[in-house]
């Protein structure tokens, strides 16, 4: 069994991903020109979930041969029967994603594949794709992929891209960690310090952060 991921449910007119395979147009080019012959399922975001739960069901008991879906087969989906994993436009997802993704098969004692596909020529995104092949941890992977493509904005919707903060960097884990760690023993010591900034931090209304 297999599973074929794209990253958009419908074809968009937008000139970034005219080129991006959506899973509805996908799932009928499939079935209809290239595995005529084997029973093929369709799952996106967009199916009600009494549906969704018939279709992985079928998946699971082995009456479909392919899932043709989005990335909500990322988490709480186990078919150990699937060893092939196809993913379309990898560079469109997070590196995180993609090992949760990956982590939908090689679930049983067979040998099992997760292919990624993409369209890009850029070092820079063979370079991100090939973390994949050596690291095997979802939370390393997040770290990488946070220092190359940016943590996006905090309180926004870009999820890449480097912020506007004027001191500090979502990437500086390591000194974030440590700032933490002293911050939190200024608190416990300083018994005249302590009470004053928690206050603060109760008025701190998610409005008045901006990058400024």
């Amino acid at each position: 069994q297999a599973f074929i991921i794209c990253p958009l449910i419908e074809e968009s007119d937008h000139e970034s991903l005219q080129s991006v395979k959506a899973v509805t147009v996908e799932f009928e080019r499939l079935q209809k020109k290239v595995f005529r012959d084997l029973k093929l399922g369709l799952l996106h975001g967009r199916i009600k979930s009494k549906e969704k739960e018939e279709i992985l069901a079928k998946m699971n008991r082995g009456a479909l041969d392919m899932l043709v879906a989005t990335p909500v087969v990322e988490v709480g989906i186990d078919i150990p029967n699937a060893t092939i994993m196809v993913i379309e436009a990898a560079e469109r997802f997070g590196l995180a994603q993609l090992h949760q993704l990956r982590g939908r098969v090689g679930r049983n004692d067979k040998q099992s594949y997760c292919l990624l596909f993409t369209e890009s020529t850029r070092d820079t995104t063979q370079k991100r794709l090939r973390y994949l092949e050596s690291i095997n941890n979802g939370a390393e992977l997040a770290e990488i992929d946070m220092k190359l493509r940016g943590p996006g904005e905090l309180f926004g919707t870009r999820q890449s891209g480097y912020s506007e903060f004027k001191l500090a960097s979502l990437t500086d884990t390591a000194l974030i960690t440590k700032v933490r760690i002293s911050v939190s023993d200024i608190l416990r010591k300083d018994v005249v310090l302590a009470p004053g900034l928690h206050d603060r931090i109760q008025n701190y209304i998610i409005q008045s952060v901006n990058p400024d």
